[in-house]
């Protein structure tokens, strides 16, 4: 039975993650599975295909996700499941989780209640459900001698999640939200270990990346910290390629 390795990156159309679909589009030739909220299959894909014009269109596969509920992730990875071919090892190879929102509280009466829910809403239980639905689709143990080394889940983080590197302060349900992810990364990635799994799950800091998620900020970010999103993914996807080399100790 042949292999059939797959890259899947959720959400897909906006900043970073727009960036990230379509560099593994350019640079792979594997199937892309891409999660959108908004739009039609139609105008999502004209979008992500519009400065791609030597692409194999057929590779891109969109999903309708919404993550803030759970019966659209789970329906989301049943779709996948779906399409898969049942004549081959189908394995997620890469997967980035990049679902993310900010809301900039500098001091604590700039805390409100519903923003404080959408923020873990996002940043934390959306990715915790996206692992409870699609982490079936990493490779199992039996999958031991994988080409191109260990699978990796990948979560974006931020260097804001980091406790001991808060020198600053503010950004507080952000922060927490965001150090919340990065024990749930560990977490993850623990399980995949005990499973003996040919699969990591790590988070990754991309930096200040110019999208509207930071747009309120660009002007206090010196300009060689403030990375374009295309920049951004080409470096977090060469991160990630490198990492097969630093495999989980059996």
């Amino acid at each position: 039975m042949g292999a059939y390795p797959f890259i899947l990156v959720s959400p897909s159309t906006r900043g970073l993650s727009l960036a990230l679909t379509r560099h593994y589009l350019c640079t792979t030739k594997l199937p892309v599975y891409a999660t959108f909220r908004n739009g039609s299959i139609k105008s999502v894909s004209e979008n992500i295909l519009s400065s791609l014009p030597d692409v194999d269109a057929s590779r891109l596969k969109l999903l309708p996700l919404d993550l803030t509920r759970e019966d659209s992730i789970s329906a989301a990875a049943q779709q996948l499941s779906d399409t898969l071919p049942k004549d081959q090892d189908s394995y997620l190879q890469t997967g980035f989780f990049a679902g993310g929102v900010l809301h900039p509280e500098r001091q604590p009466a700039d805390l409100d209640a519903s923003a404080i829910q959408q923020t873990f809403q996002i940043n934390v239980i959306a990715q915790l459900l996206m692992i409870k639905h699609f982490s079936r689709f990493l490779p199992s143990a039996r999958m031991a001698d994988l080409e191109g080394g260990m699978a990796k889940w990948v979560h974006v983080s931020a260097r804001v999640g980091s406790i001991s590197d808060n020198k600053r302060g503010g950004w507080y349900s952000y922060r927490a939200s965001k150090a919340a992810l990065n024990q749930v990364v560990k977490t993850f990635d623990l399980q995949l270990q005990m499973k003996k799994a040919p699969a990591m799950c790590v988070g990754v800091h991309p930096g200040t990346v110019k999208t509207e998620l930071s747009r309120d900020f660009w002007g206090g970010v010196g300009k060689d910290k403030l990375f374009e999103p295309e920049y951004a993914a080409e470096r977090l996807a060469g991160v990630v390629r490198e990492l097969y080399k630093y495999d989980h100790p059996v």
